[in-house]
């Protein structure tokens, strides 16, 4: 076994615990199911496991380790990461305010499923968090005496994945049925409204924590 059992069962809980923590991706399935149904939800589920594909490819080439050493890169990601969470958000806001007819406020609150996934790409690829965890804390699961690092950060990568794939469609699930109770006109500008403003909180909460209080330089694990 290319990895280390023991550390492979620490990664297992540690890893369970981050994707089932709250943050932008949960949002962003939650949000798009209650607005476009189920297979809108597994659209925007697909989207986050391309992203962390994304991340994988960048940890193995390096790219992660570049990012996350150079100050100033590291912060163009936190900043280009907060602005896209921000304009969902505002998209959001705008489209459960809207004062128009019944069927043009429908047509601005729909999501379609190339959206859910682009937005759920992006919003995953420039993530600081995920960057963070696929260098500061994977390699602390690695065991470089039994076999290849890159092979290893390839298959914690893929662990991820499938925790994530196995959590996140009991989200898609749950969401879906409860939709069936939501679709109400203004039910649905309420679902809109409060996530906009949660996704414009994630924003600001992105830049104080990785551009406003972060320091000049930044430690990675070896």
């Amino acid at each position: 076994m290319p990895l280390d059992p023991t550390l492979f069962v620490g990664y297992l809980v540690v890893a369970a615990i981050i994707v089932v923590s709250p943050g932008p991706d949960t949002m962003l399935i939650l949000r798009y199911t209650l607005a476009g149904g189920r297979r809108v939800g597994f659209a925007t589920l697909s989207g986050v496991q391309l992203g962390i594909l994304g991340h994988i490819t960048a940890a193995v080439l390096g790219l992660s380790v570049l990012i996350l050493s150079v100050p100033i890169a590291f912060k163009a990601v936190a900043i280009a990461g907060a602005a896209y969470l921000a304009f969902i958000g505002v998209q959001a806001l705008r489209a459960g305010t809207l004062r128009i007819s019944p069927e043009a406020q429908a047509q601005a609150l729909e999501v379609g499923r190339a959206r859910a996934v682009r937005d759920a790409i992006i919003t995953n690829l420039f993530n600081p968090k995920v960057i963070m965890l696929f260098v500061a804390l994977m390699p602390n699961f690695v065991a470089p005496q039994r076999a290849s690092v890159p092979l290893q950060l390839v298959l914690l990568g893929v662990t991820l994945i499938v925790i994530n794939v196995a959590w996140q469609t009991g989200l898609v699930l749950a969401a879906a049925r409860l939709r069936q109770w939501l679709t109400r006109l203004s039910v649905q500008r309420v679902i809109a409204i409060i996530s906009g403003i949660v996704f414009i909180g994630f924003a600001v909460m992105l830049l104080i924590e990785h551009v406003v209080q972060s320091h000049d330089t930044v430690v990675v694990s070896p």
